[in-house]
């Protein structure tokens, strides 16, 4: 199939869900056209079968805003006509649901016929979607969606719940691809924890829903109860508060802000545990792929996270804001090697049920099902 992919190329969820399952696409042979602003961050492989088309929005003193999806969907007319393509996968309903609406209104004019399928994420369900000016076009575009997706049965609920929307959603969820994934570098280990200590990390792009606050609460008391260090990766708009706010806590000496990562497995890896203290999560990526690099996952109950986050056996659960109840979590997970061991097979073995061998195969299916109706 020849199939055109939509999203945001930053380092959030959506984009890096959307390169991966348009590169393991390709590696089963399908051509697979990226189409967005800039080149997504995860798109690292040089295979003859995929490429990048960018979005260029021209900068006119008219406009106080530019009309990015308009250039969007001009461009999706431009690739669906010239590359063939057989559909359209679009990640993140805003505004890329709509812009491919209206790219396929403006190629069946020319005879042309674009299906497209809509995956939802999170956030433009969750939290953007639910700003009134945006509820019309996001359920609009939903219903003329020729299929819908959502990455955790939570999020399906969520999206009937805030939108009035009829159609049918599929859950498939997020994946990750297990073998490209680094065994512990004990060397790197000690790079971070010179002297033994355990090491915690937290992976975000510090959004205040991230609540990375709590991340540093956490830590500060799981230091108190034994020798320990916290990685940040990532970086966001509450990075600067999060950096006054272990400095008034004095823990800073063992804080260590690595900033954005493209690839941030390695270090990953060589941790022990990882803290997600979100306040809303509709899948939880990023602790996935710590359970990928067998570090366990102490987080919040809130979205999808508890269809990920198998308490008790991957990590621990507790309710959004309870930092006690996290650390106290966190020291029952690291307080002897034997139970860490533990919970690093309960952890690799469920990232193993989310492999991309398992996952790729209902997206083809679901593709193969779209065409089958568009033919019909």
């Amino acid at each position: 199939m020849r199939i055109g992919i939509v999203c945001y190329p930053t380092f959030g969820g959506s984009g890096v869900v959307a390169t991966e399952l348009g590169l393991a696409l390709a590696h089963k042979g399908h051509t697979i056209h990226f189409i967005t602003y800039d080149r997504p961050v995860r798109l690292r492989d040089h295979l003859g079968n995929v490429f990048y088309h960018e979005v260029r929005v021209s900068d006119y003193p008219l406009f106080d805003y530019p009309p990015y999806e308009l250039v969007l969907s001009s461009k999706i007319v431009d690739v669906a006509k010239y590359e063939g393509l057989d559909l359209l996968h679009v990640h993140y309903a805003i505004p890329h649901a709509n812009a491919a609406w209206m790219a396929q209104q403006i190629l069946a004019a020319q005879g042309i016929r674009l299906p497209f399928i809509t995956t939802l994420h999170g956030t433009d369900i969750t939290l953007v979607g639910r700003d009134p000016s945006f509820e019309p076009v996001i359920t609009f575009s939903i219903e003329r969606s020729d299929a819908v997706t959502a990455v955790s049965e939570s999020l399906k609920q969520d999206t009937y719940a805030h939108f009035p929307v009829k159609r049918d959603i599929r859950v498939i969820p997020n994946f990750v691809c297990n073998a490209q994934y680094p065994k512990r570098d004990e060397e790197l280990t000690k790079r971070y924890a010179p002297n033994g200590e355990k090491l915690l990390v937290h992976i975000s792009n510090f959004r205040k829903v991230k609540r990375v606050g709590d991340v540093v609460e956490v830590f500060k008391r799981v230091r108190e109860r034994m020798p320990a260090r916290l990685l940040l990766i990532g970086d966001g708009p509450e990075r600067q508060r999060i950096e006054g706010m272990c400095r008034s806590l004095g823990v800073c000496g063992d804080i260590l802000f690595l900033g954005k990562m493209t690839d941030p497995e390695d270090v990953l890896a060589s941790c022990d545990l990882f803290v997600l203290t979100s306040e809303s999560e509709s899948f939880g990526l990023a602790a996935l792929e710590a359970m990928a690099c067998r570090v366990p996952v102490v987080s919040t109950d809130t979205g999808g996270t508890p269809e990920v986050n198998i308490h008790g056996v991957t990590g621990f659960l507790s309710p959004v804001g309870d930092v006690d109840s996290m650390a106290e979590n966190a020291v029952s997970i690291l307080k002897d090697e034997a139970t860490l061991e533990r919970f690093r097979e309960g952890a690799l073995e469920q990232a193993r049920r989310f492999d991309v061998d398992i996952v790729l195969p209902r997206y083809e299916e679901l593709y193969e099902g779209v065409l089958a109706q568009v033919k019909a």
